[in-house]
């Protein structure tokens, strides 16, 4: 199970670089450098197979990732994307870069906005930011004639309720789930970069759910021979969710050195000199943004530039918020904790919540957050307040109907009354 583990491993990671371009390749004007990059010979090499095949590819929900067309025709120019939830089904999206990037929903074209906003093709690459659940599915490589040249099995595994670990508390990932026709396991990335540096940190290790089983629908290939992601397509329906295994994470503590420059290790020095003389705190040379916060209400910080696969630890004033104590579903009662896609967040604020937040990426200090608490007192409103004047009308409305609706039950009653006297005499 070892050496399988580090088969699939090696694959996953393959599939992570892939989602690691879209994350770097960020910019507009990066990624149109990146599509420009000659990849004639590849789909030379690469012969379409005679019957479509679906690769299986498995990623956390909020990622990134990008799906290559490895192979085409060569007199093939551009490339339409399919999307479909299940095979067999009519609905069906058609991804297309034919006059700019476009989506149409065969079912209805508003339900393709949210994705119009995710999705680029890039040099025949279909690239899907902060990828949802919703997202799972066959995506097909073809053209707008219908032609499917390479598909893939897409399995997005959710990140809520995803089982943690902490290794310096000696607790240990889940156990394989073992059936006498499956067996369910998790495969884990690579740990993360430390995400403080001179300073204890931690890191992290993402897991996802995968299952053996010589039942796996031949249709899908996999690189590993009968091994999938759980919720692959490949997996016969009678397997899945059997057990409900989630994802999970393993965190332990990690130290790194700080990259410093010559000349910011000289000014450093000189600020710690000043600083403990007493005339000149020392504040770190990244940019400070301010915020005021009302008494009471929520708040979500997040780390400029962060994505959920990057390292990310976050530090108020001299205090290290570290996700032994702060990741969220340690504690149930939690007011002030982060989230599995590295935002801080703050329920409720209190007085005692002003400070300075900082916050780490990948290893290295990048930006500070001034929080100012504050109570705002109800101030008394006027007469010409546009609040005030609509409070009146409702408030001269609703009189005006409930009057007439008496009046009019009286009006009833005493006609009732009249007819049935009428009626004895």
């Amino acid at each position: 199970m070892q050496k399988l583990l580090t088969e699939v491993y090696h694959h996953q990671m393959a599939s992570a670089g892939l989602a690691g371009i879209a994350i770097v390749l960020g910019t507009a004007d990066v990624l149109h450098a990146f599509a420009i990059i000659e990849k004639e010979d590849v789909f030379k090499k690469t012969p379409c197979p005679a019957f479509l095949m679906f690769e299986n590819a498995a990623y956390l929900a909020d990622m990134s990732f990008e799906l290559p067309c490895n192979c085409k025709p060569e007199e093939v120019t551009s490339v339409v994307w399919y999307f479909q939830k299940n095979m067999g089904r009519h609905r069906t999206k058609v991804l297309t870069d034919f006059d700019g990037t476009l989506v149409v929903d065969s079912s209805h074209i508003k339900r393709g906005v949210d994705m119009l906003r995710r999705f680029s093709i890039r040099m025949f690459s279909l690239i899907v930011f902060r990828v949802q659940v919703e997202d799972s599915g066959h995506y097909i490589c073809g053209t707008k004639k219908g032609d499917f040249f390479y598909g893939y099995d897409v399995d997005v595994q959710t990140s809520k309720n995803i089982a943690v670990a902490f290794a310096d508390e000696d607790q240990h990932p889940q156990k394989d789930f073992n059936r006498t026709h499956f067996v369910v396991f998790t495969v884990f990335w690579e740990w993360t970069k430390c995400n403080r540096c001179d300073v204890r940190g931690e890191q992290r290790r993402v897991g996802l759910c995968y299952v053996q089983s010589p039942h796996l629908l031949r249709r899908y290939r996999t690189t590993i021979p009968e091994v999938a992601s759980c919720g692959s397509k490949s997996v016969p329906k009678q397997f899945r969710g059997v057990p409900n295994r989630k994802p999970e994470v393993v965190i332990r503590s990690c130290m790194a050195p700080c990259r410093k420059k010559m000349s910011s290790m000289g000014e450093a020095s000189i600020s710690d000199v000043i600083s403990k003389l007493g005339e000149k705190p020392w504040v770190p040379d990244i940019p400070i943004q301010f915020h005021k916060q009302s008494l009471g209400t929520g708040l979500i910080i997040a780390c400029p530039g962060a994505r959920p696969e990057h390292a990310v630890a976050w530090d108020k004033d001299s205090t290290r918020m570290y996700l032994t104590r702060f990741l969220t579903g340690v504690n149930k009662s939690m007011r002030v904790f982060i989230d599995h896609g590295n935002h801080l967040h703050i329920r409720f604020a209190q007085m005692d919540d002003r400070g300075v937040y900082y916050c780490w990426r990948e290893g290295q200090l990048v930006a500070g957050f001034r929080l100012s608490v504050v109570y705002e007192s109800r101030h008394k409103r006027s007469i010409d307040d546009p609040e005030t004047q609509y409070a009146i009308k409702a408030i001269f409305t609703s009189y005006v109907f409930i009057t007439l609706l008496f009046v009019s039950i009286h009006i009833v009653r005493c006609c009732v009354y009249a007819f049935r006297c009428t009626s004895v005499e």
